[in-house]
This record gives C-alpha cells, structure tokens and sequence, in this order.
C-alpha cells in the first residue's frame, strides 16, 4: 500500500509531507483548495507524463516520492527484479521535474526509465474518477479482469503456454518448407559441391599446418641447395682433390732427394687433404641429415593451392570448408528426406493446435460461465448506486479460428443505463456519473482479484448525495477491508466512514499561496463534515448532522 507521499514545489504544493494508513481514507476541502494537485503528483510518482507548467513558480524544479510497503511475493517486485533494481524493503518512486520541461526518474535510488516507472505504478495504484483517462476502463483489460475474478488465470497462462508451443512447431514447419524449396532449386548445384568437398576432405586448421610445412620445406630446400653445391666443390669434376692428392705424392717421392727441404710443403699439404676428406664425409652426412624431398614440397603445394581455391570458389575461410560441405550434406540429406520431415513436422504443429484448441476452449467456456456470475454480482450492486433500472452485461465474442496467446474470446463490459436504450461499451454509454459508479460497483466485486493494493476514487460521488452517497461510502468501505482505498470526495456521508480524514486547504497571501493537506481527528473533523454539509455558513442544525453521521458510521463499524 501506500505509505508515504512526499511533494516539493509542485504548482501551489511548497513542500508537502504525507503519511497514509490502510483502510479508507478521505481528502477532503473546498472547491480550489488544490485536490486534483495533489493527484497530478500522485500520477507523476506513478510514471505520467511530465510537463513544466507542473513546478511551482519561482522553482526550478518539483520532485515527488511515493513509498509503498509490498508483500515479499506481490508482482511489482519482480518486476524491479526483472529490471536489476534492489527490491528489499520498500518501493520508493521519486520523481523530479524541471522548469526546462526535463524530468528524471529513480526507483529505488537507481536512476530508471519512465517506461519502468508507468509499469510499477499501474501494478501499485489504480486512480479512477469521471473521465479520467487513469482508470482501468480500458476494454484491453477487461478479459484479465474477467480471469481473475473466474480465477482463470492459471488456465489462462496454459492456453499461452500452448499457443507459444504452437506457434513455434508452425515457424518450425515454415522453416523447413523453406528450407527445402530453396534446397530443391540448388539440388544439382548441392551435389556437385558435396562430391567435391567430400573428395578434398578438407580438415580443421588444415590451412596453417600446409602452410608452415611449405615454410618449413621451402627452408629445407634452400639448405640443401647449398649442401649440394658443397658437395659439388668438394667431389664434383672441379673438385682440387685429385690434384692435391697427385701433387702430395710427387713431392712425397722427391722428399729423399733433399731431406727437410719438402717437409714443409708435405706436412700442409697432407693435412688440407685431410680437412678436405672430412668436410666430404660432413657434406654427405649434412645431406642425409636434410632429407629434404622435392615430392612432399609439391604434395604440399598442391595441397594448399587446391584449399584455397575451392575456399575461393565458395566464398568461405579454408577453415569454413569443412563446415560447409556438413552444412550442405544436412541440406541434400533434408531434401531428400523432406517429405518424411514435412509431415512429422506438419503432425507435430497438428498437435499442437489440437492441444491449444482443448485448451482456449475449456477457458471460453470458464469465461462465458463466469460472465454471467460476474455480471449478477455487479447488479446486485447498483440499485443501492441509483441504478436500479440499469443492467450491466459482460459482451464475450469468441472465434475459434482467431487464434490468440490470450485464447480466442475478446471480452468487454457494455452497460444499459436504460429499459429500452441500447447497450454498448460501458465508457461509450454511460455518463459521468453513471460511469464512476459503475466502477465502483465493478471494483467492491473485483477488490481481492486483479486489482492494484492502493485505489483512488476521484469525486465519484460528484451530482449524488443522500441514500447514494451512504451507498457509495459503505462500498468504499467494504473496498477498504481487504485493500487501500483514498477517495477525494464531496459527499459527507463518503466522509463519515472514513478511517483517516485528511483536509486539503489553501494558506498564504495575495502574492504567494501554498496548498497544505493536514489530518484531522474528532472535533475538527465534525466541523469539516458539518462545512460539507451547510456550505460556506455552518450551522448548529449542520454540526449536529454531522455528529449523528460520524456517530451512525462508528455505531456501524462496531
């Protein structure tokens, strides 16, 4: 409910403080003493539309805050959960508003969107009044009024649940017909790539290790070009080998004809021979060791040349080829079994509607009972509202064809303010008047089911008075017992049955006027109920009527 509301330099509101209790509870005061104000910043804390002219003059800017006490489990919360916001403890809407027409929104002290605070504040507070555009009449919601008092909610969520499941075999069913005509005008093209990749057999990351063996390879081929033109110095036609070899043994065989005279000659000369056989072994060894193979160089090649150019030809990565010639397989693969898939599919989405169908028609046949349950127990409400001649009718059109999440019913209340008049959607037929009490006797029925925790009754008790007044104040009364209801009213007799009492007023001079809302209790609160009643001159005769009203009210709420 709501516990708190909190209003700074709002049109005449200067600053603003006000705590309310459960039960009903009235405002009350003089014509121009600033009531619909103080529901203009409602509304705004409740996610209405901003406007500059709303902040006080002289300010620049105006803020209200709201403050609603919940249950753990009521929906607002996991709303704000749905949102990340903090949901411990109390919901606290604030709402500022600048004098450039700028507004800002926090829930929670955690800046939001308006969007977010218009979702909360219709799940927290209901405002209804004549013509106000705040009140649940919208016919959109009358088949979740209807559930809710039919206690068709839960049958309501499954016949979504299998409207959802239905919808989805039929885009399944769609997406493989699809599938399988775009399938068959590719079939040939299909074919053919398939036979190709699957030839190829092109492998994950197959690319980079083609690549890094070519590098490898290309390396090897290069280092043993060299090693082979070593070998050619070494052993090859040029090799100075077999020269140095003849040369040493001709020197050998003159060294004994003059003693130390060769030695020096001989002895490097043998030992370059010497160097020259060992890089000749080295060479060889060296060209073992490289086992570079032309062969593999070329496989590779042909390799990578023929990945990439079947990746060119598909307009993939090499790396996708794989992927792609699956892909096409499952689609040849569809194709060819597509008339299998399309009747498992079409039975599938067969059953599906057959299940939602049972479904939407156990629920058309819950809400047409419950319409008339619903509509009995509205009229037994308005002959003690002055509309006793009026009938009140609960219009359910069902098409079974008209496939829906929310079933195949539409559903709105129409009203007959008249014997012989026609009847027709109830903000359309009813007058001002008519409308508010129409309400009001669809809301004492609808009180505990699909109804916010906080109700504001605008003036709707505005052009009655008398019998219909006391029957409007006991109904707000009854209301009170099971939610929070606030009524702004004119009616003594809605007044007197109040269990708060709340006095709007104006204060100030001819320059500046502030508006000031204050609770009131006994003698002030019978002098309130007496002006209410005599007008702007109270009487003794009025002060005792409104004696006799307060202690009618406490007799019967004893």
């Amino acid at each position: 409910m709501l516990t708190h509301l909190s209003i700074r330099d709002i049109v005449l509101i200067d600053r603003l403080d006000i705590d309310f209790t459960a039960g009903l509870s009235v405002l009350t005061g003089e014509t121009g003493a600033g009531k619909s104000i103080l529901l203009d910043a409602l509304s705004l804390a409740l996610g209405a539309r901003g406007d500059a002219s709303l902040v006080r003059h002289g300010a620049s800017q105006g803020q209200v805050i709201a403050v609603f006490d919940l249950p753990p489990n009521h929906p607002a919360r996991a709303l704000l959960v749905d949102n990340a916001i903090d949901e411990e403890g109390d919901v606290i809407l604030r709402r500022t508003q600048s004098a450039d027409g700028r507004t800002r929104v926090f829930i929670n002290d955690q800046p939001a969107s308006v969007a977010l605070m218009r979702s909360l504040g219709r799940a927290l507070v209901e405002i209804h009044g004549q013509h106000d555009e705040r009140a649940l009449v919208d016919a959109a919601m009358h088949r979740d009024l209807l559930d809710a008092f039919g206690g068709l909610a839960g049958l309501a969520g499954e016949v979504a649940g299998l409207w959802r499941d239905w919808r989805r075999a039929e885009q399944a069913l769609s997406r493989h017909r699809a599938a399988m005509e775009a399938a068959a005008r590719e079939a040939d093209y299909l074919r053919a790539s398939v036979e190709e990749l699957t030839a190829l057999e092109p492998m994950p990351d197959e690319e980079t290790a083609l690549a890094e063996e070519r590098a490898a390879l290309m390396r090897a081929e290069k280092t043993a070009g060299e090693i082979a033109d070593a070998q050619e110095v070494l052993s090859g036609n040029g090799s100075p080998v077999p020269q140095l070899s003849s040369l040493l043994r001709r020197l050998q065989r003159k060294a004994a004809e003059a003693p130390g005279l060769l030695d020096p000659i001989i002895a490097p000369l043998d030992e370059a021979l010497l160097s020259l056989d060992a890089a000749q072994e080295a060479a060889e060894a060296a060209m073992r060791a490289a086992e570079f193979d032309p062969q593999r160089l070329e496989r590779a090649e042909e390799r990578l040349f023929a990945l990439r150019a079947a990746a060119r030809k598909h307009n993939v990565a090499v790396d996708a080829l794989a992927e792609l010639r699956d892909r096409m397989a499952t689609e040849l693969a569809d194709l060819d079994a597509g008339e299998e898939r399309v009747a498992a599919l079409a039975g599938q989405a067969a059953a599906a509607r057959s299940a939602y169908d049972a479904a939407a028609l156990r629920l058309s046949e819950g809400r047409h009972a419950t319409a008339e349950t619903l509509a009995r127990a509205v009229m037994a409400e308005l002959p003690a509202l002055k509309l006793e001649r009026a009938r009140f009718l609960v219009e359910i059109a069902s098409e079974p064809e008209d496939r829906a999440a929310e079933g195949v019913d539409t559903v709105e209340f129409w009203v007959q303010t008249n014997p012989g008049t026609r009847a027709g959607p109830m903000m359309k037929v009813a007058s001002g008047g008519e409308l508010s009490r129409f309400l009001l006797a669809l809301k004492v029925v609808l009180a505990d089911r699909g109804s916010a925790p906080t109700l504001v009754f605008d003036e709707i008790d505005t052009g009655v008075g008398g019998a219909v007044a006391d029957a409007i104040g006991q109904r707000l009364g009854r209301l009170a017992e099971r939610i929070q209801v606030l009524s702004v009213t004119h009616a003594p007799q809605v007044a007197a049955r109040a269990g708060c009492h709340y006095l709007i007023s104006k204060s100030g001079g001819s320059d500046r006027v502030s508006t000031g809302v204050s609770r009131i209790e006994e003698d002030e609160r019978q002098e309130e109920i007496a002006r209410m009643l005599a007008g702007a001159t109270i009487t003794d005769e009025a002060r005792a009527a409104a004696r006799r009203l307060l202690g009618e009210t406490r007799a019967v709420a004893s």
